[in-house]
């Protein structure tokens, strides 16, 4: 299973070093499932490393540790890559296997509290877009898939960039609710729009942690590179 893997994030343009130390962390998880693979972690904010790294591993496999694809998966990293780069696998937030990961934690802790799935209020934190729609559909074909895995009362979602907003989405439900952030990572609108938003709309349910931090994403990264490199069948 030899191969050259690059997973990629936006990063934090404000502090570059540090989305970089999260995704080298991330690609870590991974490569130490993939023992003979060369799993390297990358981001956009990090000016001139992407194109560095693409031009010394040519045919590496791309892996967007993005929500949703849009611009900056399909204009602007392939833009940055250096030639014979690729292929790039879909975007984290839409890779098919998330759903079920995401409906066999919420059972989790539904058994964890005592409580029935049926029992529940499902909402899903997204991020939206005020310029394309394509960020909001992402995040509300993960709640339908989640949903029907998991069967909750109800289902909502909210964003911080359109309507409903997560104020809205939070409002009016009871301790039984358990809001899910469809998140890649724990910084930004994770640490300062959705508290926000739970503290103005009196939320007494359970907020998870970004989808992107459960444990067992770094397999199902694993495996999904697997797949693209012919490894499985």
């Amino acid at each position: 299973m030899s191969f050259d893997a690059l997973i990629v994030s936006h990063g934090q343009p404000s502090a570059p070093g540090a989305g970089e130390a999260e995704i080298a962390t991330l690609a870590a998880a991974v490569a130490a499932h993939l023992p003979d693979a060369r799993i390297e972690g990358v981001t956009l904010a990090a000016e001139g490393r992407i194109e560095a790294l693409s031009a010394e591993r040519p045919g590496a496999l791309i892996y967007p540790m993005f929500m949703a694809d849009g611009w900056f998966t399909q204009v602007q990293l392939p833009k940055r890559l250096a030639d014979g780069a690729g292929p790039q696998l879909v975007s984290f937030g839409l890779d098919c296997t998330l759903p079920m990961l995401a409906a066999t934690w919420l059972r989790q802790v539904c058994t964890d509290r005592t409580l029935e799935p049926s029992d529940t209020d499902l909402v899903i934190a997204g991020h939206g877009s005020g310029k394309s729609r394509r960020v909001s559909e992402a995040t509300r074909a993960f709640a339908d898939r989640v949903a029907t895995d998991f069967g909750p009362r109800s289902v909502r979602c909210g964003f911080v960039e359109e309507d409903p907003s997560l104020t809205d989405a939070l409002s009016g439900l009871g301790s039984n609710a358990i809001c899910l952030p469809f998140f890649a990572a724990r910084r930004g609108h994770v640490l300062d729009d959705l508290p926000e938003a739970v503290a103005a709309s009196g939320f007494e349910g359970i907020v998870l942690d970004p989808i992107g931090l459960h444990p067992d994403v770094p397999k199902m990264i694993a495996d999904a590179l697997l797949w693209r490199a012919g490894y499985r069948s």
